[in-house]
């Protein structure tokens, strides 16, 4: 299993509609490295959903539930999504800030590639990203 941090305007698609909807296919990527990290993702992969813009903190977790698959409303094969579905809303989501101020955390292609909307997190991150959460 892999995880992933995958970048969401809030105002755009937010943790809660992906809650309410329960499920949703994760498309808009366009970014070569990006797009690179989508094609490899598997079913039962775990993410955590990152908004962007003015809140810039994890908010919660998903799973990867399909194999990555030509994206349906684009006439571009290069152009892939998978589905997602919610796991669970953190305790408390953990900040940009926070993230930035740990020192294990320093590597992190959150902070190397700010731009990047689709990040592999490696387990150890994961695990002190959950800590920071409160889980």
């Amino acid at each position: 299993m892999a995880y992933w941090l995958l970048k969401s305007e809030p105002q755009d698609y937010s943790y809660a509609n992906l809650e309410q909807e329960g499920r949703a296919v994760w498309n808009g990527v366009k970014n070569p490295l990006a797009l690179k990290h989508l094609r490899t993702m598997q079913p039962r992969d775990k993410a955590f959903i990152y908004h962007t813009g003015k809140e810039r903190q994890v908010v919660g977790v998903a799973e990867v539930v399909t194999l990555p698959y030509p994206d349906p409303a684009r006439n571009n094969p290069k152009l892939v999504v998978v589905d997602i579905q919610a796991v669970r809303s953190l305790p408390q989501p953990v900040t940009l800030a926070q993230i930035k101020q740990n020192n294990n955390l320093t590597d992190f292609d959150l902070i190397r590639l700010p731009r990047l909307s689709v990040v592999p997190v490696p387990v150890e991150y994961w695990q002190q990203i959950l800590q920071l959460a409160g889980e």
